[in-house]
């Protein structure tokens, strides 16, 4: 058996203090609803699309291991918009196996996109956002994961250990089912401290700074039959998104 590391829960009330001493933060489920004034039932009604997700058909490695929808959203104080669809685009010195590609993704459902619950959860987030880097716009890309055992392993993250360009990352663990791996990992991004969690309740909440640590998730594989590990990531980009003439 393979040892799982429980994850570093925080109290909702010291979750911006942790996150300017480490650079990251995890929140159970019902400290992560009270600290970004979500109802956790209204987050639950958006986990059927994730049965609706498509085939992610750019993995250099060949696998079909990866379904994702992708859209863009930006935050600006109390309002969210949605921003016209576009690719994902990360530039090599990021992501060093998918970077330099224009990535067009199916976009999230427009009933996702305009629920209660996931309007929430953003402006929560970009709160957070600008409580520790300043009020401004947060250009937010949102990636809904389906990993699955369709190959015999699935690989969260194959770009290995990385940053993702942006200024903060939301991942949220929504189900893990008939699997074993799909440990996280995050590294300090200047020294050598670091520390490895399995995040298993739904809507468990690993936030990062991502100037300051990596990440990565380690491969899942099947228990019996056919297992996945299903997540949503959220990346906060000031100054616009990355690909954007204008983004720095």
């Amino acid at each position: 058996m393979v040892a799982m590391f429980q994850p570093p829960f925080c109290p909702p009330d010291e979750a911006l203090r942790r996150m300017q001493e480490r650079g990251y933060v995890v929140l159970e489920p019902r400290a992560m609803a009270e600290a970004l004034g979500v109802v956790l039932d209204a987050l639950d009604v958006l986990l059927p699309s994730w049965e609706r997700l498509e085939v992610d058909e750019y993995l250099k490695d060949g696998g079909r291991y990866r379904r994702r929808r992708h859209s863009c959203f930006v935050v600006d104080a109390d309002r969210l918009q949605q921003a016209p669809h576009r690719a994902h685009w990360q530039s090599l010195d990021y992501n060093a196996l998918h970077g330099g590609m224009q990535r067009w993704f199916q976009p999230i459902e427009p009933g996702v996109a305009a629920s209660v619950g996931w309007q929430q959860l953003l402006l929560g987030l970009g709160r957070w956002c600008s409580g520790l880097k300043g009020e401004r716009p947060w250009y937010v890309e949102a990636h809904q994961f389906r990993i699955d055992t369709t190959d015999g392993i699935g690989r969260p993250t194959p770009e290995g250990a990385h940053r993702d360009g942006v200024d903060f990352v939301a991942v949220l663990l929504l189900d893990r089912a008939g699997i074993k791996g799909g440990e996280t990992r995050v590294f300090a991004a200047a020294g050598p401290d670091g520390q490895r969690f399995t995040l298993e309740a739904p809507w468990s909440l690993l936030f990062l700074d991502d100037e300051r640590v990596i990440h990565e998730s380690t491969p899942i594989q099947p228990l019996d039959g056919h297992g996945h590990r299903d997540t949503l990531v959220l990346t906060f980009r000031r100054d616009g998104f990355q690909g954007d003439a204008s983004a720095g």
